[in-house]
């Protein structure tokens, strides 16, 4: 079966000379939860900008070749969150959350029980009325999720979206956010500096070395049976987080002898 996203060959050099990305090709399924995990500086952030149409490749192509309306419009339905929520300040979450719909031109009529659904899928039916200001680092996050979702998207990418959050926040949103990919079916991209989210989260992990970024490891994590607090503690999680850690020391030492090089 064709995979849903096809990258081949792809680069970006930024105007100022920087070369942030060389040569990246990965396919990834429908329906895949793929982390994408390196160092600073390794291009994570730009691939998903690039993946999301933010920004345009210097070179290489990014295809979508099971999804007819994505061949017509150039991408399917993405939704994006950010590595800070960016909600409006001054608008209730009901308001953040139903953004993407008006931007869509979508009547507030037609897309109440979007949103209402969007918000009670993050947990937040009680805070529906509250402001970004009333809410904590953890119930902005949940916002932009509900946001990045309202539109049902087939494909949502994340750029290090629990990066400034506690450890115990952030794993009750690992939690969250793997209920929220069970039950919805689309296709995630996760951008992480995390070994151990990574391990926990994906299906898929690929190592990118830094500068210019590209694929050092592509590991699966062959691990049976839910993702939980039983996983965290088991002896497979130990497992494959010590070959992703490896494969993240190889990685980074590719970029540092590559920079020794240059």
């Amino acid at each position: 079966m064709p995979p849903l996203l096809s990258i081949q060959s792809l680069s970006k050099t930024f105007a100022t000379g920087t070369e942030a990305l060389s040569g990246i090709s990965l396919d990834v399924a429908e329906g895949a939860f793929v982390a994408l995990l390196g160092p600073s500086g390794c291009g994570k952030s730009t691939l998903l900008r690039l993946v999301a149409g933010l920004d345009a490749p210097s070179a290489g192509t990014i295809s979508w070749p099971v999804d007819a309306a994505a061949a017509r419009s150039g991408r399917p339905d993405i939704g994006f969150v950010f590595q800070e929520p960016t909600l409006m300040p001054w608008a209730s979450v009901t308001d953040n959350v139903r953004l993407p719909l008006r931007l869509k031109r979508v009547s507030s009529a037609d897309g109440e029980t979007a949103v209402r659904e969007a918000i009670e899928r993050v947990g937040l039916a009680d805070f529906a009325a509250a402001r970004p200001d009333e809410l904590s680092g953890g119930m902005k996050m949940r916002v932009s999720i509900a946001r990045a979702l309202v539109t049902r998207p087939r494909v949502l990418l994340l750029d290090e979206p629990f990066a400034s959050l506690d450890e115990i926040t952030r794993v009750r949103l690992n939690d969250d956010l793997l209920d929220l990919w069970r039950d919805g079916g689309f296709t995630i991209l996760f951008v992480t500096h995390s070994v151990h989210e990574s391990v926990f989260l994906a299906g898929r992990i690929v190592v990118l070395a830094a500068r210019p970024g590209r694929i050092a490891a592509d590991i699966a994590v062959d691990a049976s049976g839910p993702r939980n607090r039983e996983f965290r503690s088991s002896r497979t999680y130990a497992e494959l987080c010590r070959r992703t850690s490896d494969a993240l020391v190889m990685a980074m030492e590719m970029g540092e002898s590559d920079t020794a090089i240059g």
